[in-house]
């Protein structure tokens, strides 16, 4: 089975063209391959499939199996993947997601998704290892918890992240932002992936970090996003939508065999 291995900031994904039908059981395919040491390695497994709603559609898989509903870099790298691999000229694509139709542009050196507006929530405090955490729940069609901090690098996140991704307070997890602003247009960014752990990079956590620190005050509406991988460009326009803008690199081909 033939694949394609992209990463946007190092958040890693591995690509099926799934367009005249899909492999059996796609959740467990996700965690054989995703595994860092017996399979190909990834943040999770991505699969093209066709759409009736838009021009493709987008089925997203974390590496412990569990179904995302959107992923702001995978996404960028599903448009680059459909246009290297002749799937569609256009520059402009929409395409489904178990969030909504996201509207992708492909740009000279970069991909530019339309995440959507935000559903921002009152923040809230959680009792975990001992101590109080206080987070912004965000949805950016996936749950997120944004927690602003001093110093994101000095966080034990092996440990805080599994905490607070399980917590009760949130049946269904989430994804943990762990966010400084050390300036009003910059967002230094660490993230706990709800069913792949620590990433170098997370598209909506991206997102979801800007909506909370503006809500807060904190922050202008357009920003430079630094996470371990590099850079993202975020903006919240006055129509409500937040733009996510990055590069969507392709690594490798290579055949899984089942």
């Amino acid at each position: 089975m033939k694949f394609i291995k992209m990463q946007g900031l190092g958040n890693d994904y591995l690509f099926l063209n799934c367009l005249e039908g899909e492999p059996e059981n796609l959740p467990a395919l996700a965690v054989r391959m995703s595994d860092r040491h017996f399979g190909a390695g990834s943040d999770g497994l991505i699969c093209l499939c066709p759409s009736e709603r838009g021009d493709f559609r987008m089925k997203m898989y974390n590496a412990d199996g569990s179904e995302g509903a959107m992923c702001g870099n995978g996404i960028r790298c599903l448009a680059r993947y459909i246009r290297d691999q002749g799937l569609s000229g256009k520059a402009v694509l929409d395409i489904e997601t178990k969030a909504g139709l996201r509207r992708v542009e492909l740009l000279r050196d970069a991909v530019r998704v339309d995440m959507g507006p935000p559903q921002l929530y009152s923040p809230v405090e959680v009792e975990a290892l001992g101590r109080l955490w206080r987070l912004t729940p965000v949805s950016m069609g996936n749950p997120h918890g944004v927690l602003f901090v001093e110093d994101p690098g000095s966080l034990e996140l092996p440990a805080i992240g599994p905490a607070l991704e399980r917590h009760p307070a949130f049946p269904g997890g989430i994804n943990v932002e762990f966010v400084a602003v050390p300036e009003r247009n910059r967002l230094r960014m660490r993230v706990w992936e709800r069913g792949s752990g620590e990433t170098l990079a997370c598209g909506t956590g991206a997102c979801a970090a800007l909506a909370a620190a503006v809500s807060a005050g904190l922050s202008e509406r357009n920003v430079w996003v630094e996470l371990p991988g590099g850079t993202l460009a975020v903006s919240w326009d006055a129509t409500g939508t937040i733009y996510l803008t990055g590069p969507a690199v392709a690594v490798y081909e290579g055949e899984y065999l089942i």
